[in-house]
């Protein structure tokens, strides 16, 4: 006989509501009326959604949300990668880092990386979509072990990773 409660509650690494656009400011309400094309990375909305198409010539030019959290320096996701070893293979890191980008970039063209700061003993890599910092901060994880934390702050629409080691 199966039981009729509830499985219990299991702790993990799961984020509430990432996918909810609604919160960030950078989506658009509106849907554009046909097909759109980014004039900044050539992205073509197309379906409902981002996509890396050839654009039609009549396609309505646009910003996607990429490029303006791009322009505007507003990034939805940090990943501060910190301690000596950070420190001594930020090459190898960072190398990581973008092979996740240039993965997930190919199916989701919002998801990119906006900027890479060093400073001794720490690496930032901030990103246009919650989804790709946390897809770095658990590759990190899983390649170099180490501690991994990450915090979800819905209010700001804003995905902070901290992995030390």
């Amino acid at each position: 006989m199966k039981p009729t409660h509830a499985p219990a509650f299991r702790p993990g690494r799961h984020i509430e509501v990432m996918d909810d656009p609604i919160h960030d400011p950078y989506f658009v309400r509106g849907k554009p009326a046909g097909t759109a094309v980014c004039s900044g990375c050539g992205a073509v909305f197309h379906n409902g959604r981002w996509q890396w198409l050839l654009a039609p010539e009549q396609a309505h030019r646009t910003r996607c949300p990429a490029c303006s959290r791009i322009h505007d320096g507003m990034p939805a996701g940090w990943v501060s990668m910190e301690g000596g070893f950070a420190h001594e293979h930020a090459a190898g890191l960072l190398a990581l880092a973008r092979n996740v980008e240039t993965r997930e970039k190919a199916q989701h063209p919002l998801q990119r990386i906006l900027a890479i700061s060093a400073e001794p003993g720490k690496v930032v890599v901030t990103t246009t979509g919650l989804n790709l910092a946390r897809a770095i901060g658990i590759a990190v994880h899983h390649a170099y072990k180490g501690e991994l934390d990450i915090h979800y702050a819905p209010d700001q629409y804003l995905l902070r990773v901290n992995w030390r080691r």
